[in-house]
């Protein structure tokens, strides 16, 4: 099975089969899920009240958002891109802007701009 996030669907699914009584292994089975998938499902997105779908969906993308990581912005590649022009590393990069309060930068995503700018016949022939 591929792994796929459960719809607000799949989750009033797991409710209503929950209600009636179903053990966590047979509604993976129903739905045609792994099931860990309602094993982690379930302590994850239970209220006080219980399961609830509509409450557990809202939870649910409330974690997702939580894990979206900004993009780093025009005028730190415009940052990285000077300090390659002066033959930083891609390390001592990513520690310098952190220490001037700009987004944190790893290094490996340094070298995978350096390398997509190369193909394109970008600045980066410094590396």
């Amino acid at each position: 099975m591929n792994y796929t996030q459960l719809s607000q669907e799949q989750r009033y699914q797991i409710a209503i089969l929950k209600k009636a009584g179903h053990k966590q292994s047979d509604i993976a089975d129903m739905m045609g899920v792994h099931k860990s998938t309602i094993s982690r499902e379930l302590p994850r997105n239970t209220g006080l009240r219980g399961y609830q779908a509509k409450q557990a969906h809202r939870l649910a993308m409330e974690r997702r958002q939580e894990k979206v990581r900004p993009s780093i912005t025009d005028q730190d590649w415009l940052r990285i891109e000077a300090l390659l022009r002066q033959e930083w590393s891609p390390e001592e990069m990513g520690e310098r802007l952190k220490r001037e309060g700009r987004h944190s930068v790893s290094h490996e995503w340094i070298y995978q701009h350096v390398y997509a700018d190369k193909n394109n016949a970008g600045i980066q022939n410094t590396l």
